[in-house]
C-alpha cells in the first residue's frame, strides 16, 4: 500500500491493518514524515517532531505479541503542546517555556502509550490555550487548509489541521470554552469534549476544577470513538477521573441506536449567530426527522452563562498563571494578563454568585435532558475568519464585550457538564466548513457517539478529508 493511501485509510482500517500484520507502527511514520515534509510548511500544524522516539517506541511495541500491543496496536497520535511529553520539547506556545523538555509525560500520555498510541509530534496552540484562533509568538500562526489565509480555530488548531491534511489520524486535544470543538467546526473534522473525568490527566491548579478537560479528534464519529477507548479510564493520580464503562465506546458507534427525540436551537437564547451558519447546522439537525427522530426547538435556560463563565474561567487562570504574572508579565499576551488580573479583582461573593448560577443552569440542564436525549446547536456561530484577526469582534451586528464571549454557545455547554461534540453539518457558499454542535447528558458519551455515526452517515460529510491545503481563492 502506498503512503499516499495509508494516510487517506480511516484510523479503525490502520488499527485492523496493524492487527492483521498488514502493516507495522514503522510505515506509518514512514508514510507521516513524509506527508508532514509534504503539507505543513503550507499549514503549520505540527511544529515540534519527536520521529526518533516514536520509533524507539514503535519498535519495542512491535516486540510485543499481536495481541499485547493495545487498544491502538501502534497508531501514530501527535499531543497538543500543552502537555508534556517526556524527552520533547513542550512550549505551551509561549516563550516562557520554549525551550523546555520535560522528563515526565502528563498521565494521558502515559495511557495512550500503554494502550498501544506512538507519540510523533506536538500541534501548535494559543500561548497556555487561551484563545481560539491558534497563533503564538514560538512558532506562528496555524493556518486553515480550507483556505490558508482563514483562522484554524483554537486552542487545538494544530490537532485539528493535522487530521484535515492527512498528517494524523487522530489527535489529542483538550476544551475548556470550546477548544475541541471550535477547530474541528472550521476544519471539517470531528472533536469531542467528554464529561469531567472520563479522560485522566495530571492535575493541574486547581485541582478540582471541572472546566477544561482532555478529549479526541478524528476526522470520524467512529474513529473518534476508538481515542476515547484508548484515553478513558480512572487513574488514582486524577482525583476526579471515572472508571472504564461496561463495552467500550467504538462499539456503541456502531450499535446503530437513534436517540427518540431531540432538541434544536440555532442560539441558546444567548449568542448572536451568523445566519448562512444557522441555516447550515440547521438543515443538518433536521436531516434526524428523515431518519425516524423527533426533532422541536428547544433550549434550556442558560441565560446565566456569560457572566458564570467569565467568572470561573478567570478564577481558574489566576489559579495557574498567577506565579507567570508574577514573573514574566512582560512576555505574556495581553489576554492572559487580562484574564488572571480579572481572576485576582473577583470577591468571594463574585466567586460563590457564579458557583450559584453554574449550579442552577445545571440542575435546569439536567431536567431538559429528561425530555430530550440530545442537544443540537451550531458549534461556532461564524465559519472561519481571518486569520489575523485575533478573535471575532462581531457578529450579526453585535459587537462582543471581550475575546471570549463569542464562544458563548460552546462555554454554555461546558458549564453544564454535557459532553459535546463537533460533527460536519455542510459548507459556506465560498466553500468553507461549519459544524454542528451535538451535546448529551452527562456521561452520556455512548448515545451522543451512536447518533452522531447515523447522522454523518445521512449527512455524507465524513469522506471530505483529508485535502491539501487550499490558497485563498483568487479575487474576481
Amino acid at each position: 500500500m502506498s503512503d499516499h493511501e495509508l494516510v487517506r485509510l480511516s484510523a479503525v482500517a490502520v488499527v485492523d491493518k496493524l492487527k492483521g500484520g498488514e502493516i507495522t507502527p514503522l510505515d506509518l511514520l514512514e508514510a507521516l514524515e513524509k506527508r508532514i515534509a509534504a503539507v505543513d510548511g503550507a499549514v503549520n500544524a505540527l511544529p515540534i517532531r519527536c520521529f526518533e522516539r516514536a520509533r524507539e517506541h514503535a519498535t519495542a511495541l512491535m516486540g510485543r505479541p499481536a495481541e499485547a500491543r493495545g487498544i491502538m496496536a501502534g497508531l501514530p497520535v501527535p499531543i497538543k503542546d500543552l502537555i508534556p511529553v517526556s524527552g520533547v520539547r513542550c512550549t505551551k506556545g509561549s516563550p516562557i517555556f520554549a525551550d523546555w523538555v520535560p522528563e515526565d509525560s502528563d498521565l494521558l500520555v502515559k495511557q495512550l502509550e500503554a494502550r498501544g498510541g506512538v507519540i510523533y509530534a506536538k500541534s501548535n496552540t494559543p500561548e497556555f490555550g487561551a484563545g481560539a484562533n491558534t497563533f503564538n509568538e514560538v512558532f506562528g500562526a496555524t493556518l486553515n487548509p480550507w483556505n490558508t489565509e482563514r483562522s484554524a480555530a483554537g486552542s487545538s488548531g494544530g490537532a485539528a489541521v493535522a487530521l484535515a491534511t492527512g498528517m494524523a489520524w487522530l489527535a489529542h486535544g483538550s476544551d475548556l470554552g470550546g477548544s475541541l470543538r471550535n477547530p474541528a467546526s472550521f476544519c471539517g473534522v470531528v472533536g469531542l469534549r467528554p464529561s469531567p473525568g472520563r479522560v485522566a490527566a495530571t492535575p493541574t491548579p486547581p485541582i478540582d476544577q471541572t472546566l477544561s478537560v482532555e478529549g479526541p479528534m478524528a476526522r470520524t464519529a467512529e474513529d473518534l470513538a476508538l481515542l476515547l477507548d484508548a484515553m478513558s479510564g480512572a487513574d488514582r493520580r486524577d482525583p476526579l477521573s471515572l472508571p472504564v464503562e461496561p463495552g467500550s465506546f467504538l462499539q456503541a458507534a456502531r450499535s446503530g441506536r437513534l436517540p427518540r427525540k431531540v432538541a434544536w436551537s440555532r442560539d441558546l437564547g444567548i449568542t448572536p449567530v451568523d445566519p448562512e451558519v444557522a441555516e447550515i447546522c440547521e438543515r443538518a439537525a433536521r436531516r434526524f426527522e428523515e431518519l425516524g427522530v423527533i426533532v422541536e426547538e428547544a433550549h434550556p435556560d442558560l441565560s446565566e452563562a456569560h457572566a458564570c463563565f467569565q467568572s470561573l474561567r478567570a478564577a481558574n487562570f489566576a489559579a495557574a498563571y498567577l506565579p507567570l504574572i508574577d514573573r514574566h508579565r512582560d512576555q505574556l499576551k495581553p489576554e492572559i494578563v487580562w484574564n488572571v488580573e480579572k481572576g485576582l479583582a473577583q470577591s468571594m461573593t463574585d466567586l460563590a454568585r457564579a458557583q450559584e448560577q453554574r449550579w442552577r443552569m445545571f440542575e435546569r440542564a439536567q431536567r431538559f435532558f429528561e425530555d430530550y436525549d440530545l442537544l443540537l446547536t451550531p458549534a461556532t456561530i461564524v465559519a472561519p475568519y481571518p486569520v489575523e484577526q485575533r478573535y471575532v469582534e462581531e457578529c450579526a451586528g453585535h459587537r462582543f464585550e471581550n475575546y471570549v464571549e463569542w464562544l458563548a454557545i460552546a462555554y454554555a455547554i461546558t458549564l453544564v457538564c454535557a459532553p459535546a461534540m463537533s460533527i460536519p453539518a455542510g459548507f459556506t457558499r465560498d466553500g468553507l466548513p461549519v459544524g454542528l454542535q451535538i451535546a448529551a447528558p452527562q456521561r452520556g458519551e455512548a448515545q451522543l457517539l451512536s447518533a452522531a455515526v447515523r447522522l454523518e452517515e445521512a449527512l455524507g460529510l465524513s469522506g471530505g478529508v483529508p485535502i491539501d491545503p487550499r490558497p485563498a481563492p483568487a479575487a474576481g
